[in-house]
């Protein structure tokens, strides 16, 4: 499980670079990703990335974070599904109304935990 979640956080990790490089491309990203489709998939990796989290915690260098943030992962994946593909489509047009620069900090963001999740969970 800890290669997995290895793997999911470097994902993250790349999505938060991307989103520094060009907040264009990671819109057009998050944009191919809302369809019910989409939200089912993301649903579904949330709770894969949670489960792994939970498993792996005991090993990492910083358990109860990994912990907590597993639980969440998995809660936030069966949440997902019913926010619809409506919803997310106006939190994404709210999202890119902001302009390049709050997409890049959060973009910052998401690479920082990207990085620090893989940091922490590595052996």
């Amino acid at each position: 499980m800890t290669l997995v979640a290895l793997i999911i956080c470097l994902f993250i990790g790349a999505l938060g670079a991307l989103g520094i490089v060009s907040p264009a491309r990671l819109l057009r990203v998050a944009r191919r990703a809302q369809t019910l489709r989409g939200l089912y998939f993301l649903a579904g990796l949330r709770m894969v990335l949670g489960i792994a989290l939970v498993f792996s915690a005991p090993t990492s260098r910083a358990p109860g974070l990994i912990l907590i943030c597993g639980v969440i992962a998995i809660l936030k994946g069966i949440i997902t599904p019913f926010i619809g593909v409506e919803r997310a489509r106006k939190y994404l047009d709210r999202w890119s109304a902001q302009g390049s620069w709050f997409l890049r900090g959060w973009a910052v963001l998401i690479l920082a935990l990207g990085l620090l999740f893989t940091y922490a969970i590595a052996p």
